[in-house]
């Protein structure tokens, strides 16, 4: 066996190990904020902010993390981040106060954004375009197993134990990641040494976080609250700012703007891009619904409901399995555009849930859904990063990653419209008290518990079948999702195979021109 092929697997070992780590701190958060809430007396805001302070520092702080990977040292970037991440679990388990477990969350943020940006540059940096599918498909699993693991794990820490367990358990996880970080992954960096851009970092960050924090008040508010609208249209403003602004750098002599924008003349980094986004769109549907179905509809607690998305994981480790082979051997045009029909296929049919459906039917169209998941997110992300060279890993993967992450909360903002409308419109409240209609309305939960107080078996059945439409308008705009991907799949992706892909950015010089 080659020494120097076999370090290599055992280097994307130690990144897995990281990316495990931040992946499991998102799932087991939803798992504890109502101990969290009890333990800190915090208020519904506060709850908020746990969540949104971590996704608002990890959104700002994607390409500014991927810039300082290729100038100092990449190793060294995610070394910083799993000790910070260690110290961030910590600080979130040791916590007296609400402010105090917020400021925890922000160092988690700062930390998650330089693991997740350097695990995918490490891929860039540690393989070949033709080991390259391999690679992604393993960091596809270890981003996918934390979907059921987390809640599991979580839920049987959170019954039997203290609650501070629930982040403990990433600090083990960090200290491995980062002994087998420094014993098993290169150094790597930039030869080009590009400069601090600060305009650049202020202006895109700031748009980042700008827009991120306006969907997610989306979600809370609605389309037409002016905090949220003007929120957005101000990181939209910021986000053009910093594009003309690269733009200018990038035409002068010597300058080094943060992001090339040279890297989106590729069809292939572009769109590879673009449909990992319309991925994480479409994927929002199964990840924001079933939770609540699980738990809503059928009465389990957040352990059980982690048991019952593994058939996704299941799913994904079959799509994953011919991704490669398929994408050398049709290309990757063909190869998105089936994964994203296999997604489309798995959510429609997730679509026609009724009161009466089994879980048998539920692990037969999750498992699709699992299925076509793996076949894009391997091949879409293939297509993206074979276009990336060593000199720019970090800002190229900080660039995916960003726009990437914006597919979240839009996902969310817009499913939870849908399903929250939906859900309202079918509710059956007549004769109900203004106060207990209220509560019924907020969510299935409030509905659930004003059943259960008023001892309303035709309430329950109301709420439940109410939400159970909800989630199937969710499911089929998840599927409209899905749908738009295949398309442009069709349309943009280039129908080459993915180890043959012309890496057109070496053609360009380093202002991100056409060299000829």
């Amino acid at each position: 066996m080659d020494p120097a092929g076999s370090r290599r697997w055992w280097a994307l070992g130690a990144v897995m190990l990281a990316v495990l780590a931040v992946s499991l701190d998102l799932t087991v958060l939803s798992v504890a904020l109502p101990t969290l809430s009890k333990a800190f007396n915090a208020s519904e805001s506060d709850l908020q902010w746990f969540s949104s302070g971590y996704a608002l520092v990890l959104a700002a702080a994607m390409l500014p993390a991927g810039l300082i990977g290729d100038r100092y040292g990449r190793k060294k970037v995610m070394l910083f981040s799993l000790a910070l991440f260690a110290i961030g679990s910590l600080s979130c388990a040791w916590s007296q106060s609400a402010a105090q477990f917020i400021a925890a969350r922000v160092l988690l943020g700062f930390a998650g954004a330089g693991l997740i940006v350097m695990a995918i540059s490490a891929l860039t940096v540690l393989f070949s375009e033709e080991e390259r599918p391999k690679a992604i498909g393993i960091w596809a699993l270890a981003n996918m197993i934390a979907l059921p693991i987390g809640p599991i794990l979580g839920g049987w820490l959170l019954y039997h134990y203290w609650w501070g367990w629930v982040f403990l358990i990433n600090v083990p996880v960090a200290i491995l990641g980062f002994v087998a970080v420094a014993s098993f992954v290169p150094e790597s960096s930039s030869s080009l040494h590009p400069s601090i851009d600060l305009p650049g970092v202020f202006s895109s960050s700031t748009g980042l976080a700008a827009i991120t924090y306006g969907l997610i008040e989306v979600g809370k508010r609605g389309w037409g609250s002016r905090e949220t609208l003007v929120t957005l249209s101000v990181g939209i403003v910021l986000i053009l700012i910093f594009i003309y602004w690269q733009r200018i750098l990038g035409r002068r002599p010597g300058g080094q703007p943060l992001l090339d924008l040279g890297l989106f003349h590729s069809a292939s980094f572009t769109w590879g891009v673009v449909l990992i986004t319309v991925l994480t769109l479409a994927l929002v549907g199964l990840l924001f619904t079933m939770p609540q179905y699980f738990q809503g509809v059928l009465g389990t607690n957040a352990e059980g409901s982690g048991i019952r998305l593994l058939p996704v994981v299941a799913g994904l480790m079959v799509g994953l399995l011919p991704a490669r082979k398929l994408g050398n051997r049709i290309g990757a045009k063909l190869t998105v555009a089936l994964g994203f029909a296999i997604l489309g296929t798995g959510l429609a049919l997730g679509a026609a849930t009724t009161a009466l459906s089994g879980e048998g039917f539920t692990v037969l169209w999750m498992t699709i859904v699992g299925i076509g998941t793996g076949l894009t997110m391997v091949t879409a992300a293939s297509a993206a990063l074979v276009e990336l060279s060593e000199e720019q890993a970090g800002v190229g993967s900080g660039a995916l990653q960003a726009l990437k992450n914006t597919g979240a909360p839009l996902g969310s903002a817009i499913l939870g419209s849908a399903l929250a409308s939906a859900y309202i419109s079918h509710l059956d409240l007549g004769g109900l008290p203004p106060i207990y209609a209220q509560a019924a309305r907020q969510s299935i939960f409030g509905g659930v518990a004003v059943a259960h107080g008023l001892n309303s078996a035709v309430l329950l059945s109301s709420v439940k079948a109410a939400f159970i439409h909800g989630m199937d308008v969710a499911l089929l705009v998840s599927a409209g999702f899905a749908l738009v991907g295949a398309v442009l799949s069709l349309i943009f992706l280039p129908g080459h195979p993915l180890h043959a892909s012309e890496k057109s950015f070496e053609l360009r010089g380093r202002d991100g021109h056409d060299g000829s």
